[in-house]
């Protein structure tokens, strides 16, 4: 986009009154026709507005209209603000054009089925639809529901990749544990109680190996092979 000046008739009136640039230079940098500067500076254009001096509003510097002057082929700039204003976020509904309207209810669905955790709020936000639509489109009673295909909004131009991750993000902070997660957390075991000396021979081995342990007597153990050698016979030579 070409920059312009603000008030460009106003700024053509005071560049003819306080300068000694061409119509030509004065057309190009405010955007109108040398004919139109030419009926200014004759007095029959513009008549009933005052001029706007583009020095004061930070749109030319002094040596800017020094240096067209000097060359009349030169062509006037205009001179890059020094502070940035933030463009002001327009609350309200998001604008779909009428080319794309068709496909937010396949957008829709797309979100109901990959991103359950989105609000209605969201997805409004999102393809600036309606609650009643979204309603509809999730109960399967939408007029069109039997033709519809989930299709991501972003590969549609309805919204950007960045605005969706931020409301995924943000549905994802306020979504409640699922049900799982919870019961998993339940019986986890303290850190006490699995370190413990005794813990760690209870978890290792069964509790029938240890109570088969338990009862065995090394001494008897003994005396039954000596009893089982004496009964075996001798080997033949």
């Amino acid at each position: 986009m070409v920059n312009a000046p603000l008030m460009p008739k106003a700024t053509a009136v005071w560049l003819v009154d306080n300068t000694a640039l061409g119509f030509d230079q004065i057309a190009a940098f405010c955007r109108l026709h040398p004919l139109e500067v030419k009926a200014i500076a004759d007095g029959e254009a513009a008549q009933g507005i005052k001029g706007l001096d583009p020095i004061l509003t930070g749109q030319l510097t002094r040596e800017e209209i020094a240096r067209g002057e000097a060359d009349r082929s030169y062509r006037l700039k205009v001179a890059e603000r020094k502070v940035r204003v933030p463009e002001s976020k327009r609350r309200g509904p998001r604008y779909t054009p009428v080319s794309k309207r068709q496909d937010r209810p396949n957008a829709i669905l797309w979100l109901l089925r990959n991103h359950a955790e989105l609000k209605d709020a969201q997805i409004m936000r999102l393809v600036g639809t309606t609650k009643t639509t979204i309603e509809a489109i999730r109960s399967r009673t939408h007029w069109n529901a039997q033709h519809l295909a989930p299709m991501d909004p972003v590969t549609l131009g309805l919204c950007s990749q960045i605005e969706l991750d931020l409301e995924v993000e943000k549905a994802a902070k306020t979504a409640p544990r699922r049900e799982e997660d919870a019961a998993g957390a339940a019986t986890l075991i303290s850190v006490e109680e699995t370190t413990a000396p005794d813990a760690l021979s209870h978890y290792s081995e069964p509790a029938a190996s240890r109570k088969e342990e338990d009862e065995l007597d090394p001494d008897a153990i003994f005396a039954k092979l000596k009893a089982m050698k004496r009964e075996e016979p001798d080997e033949e030579e």
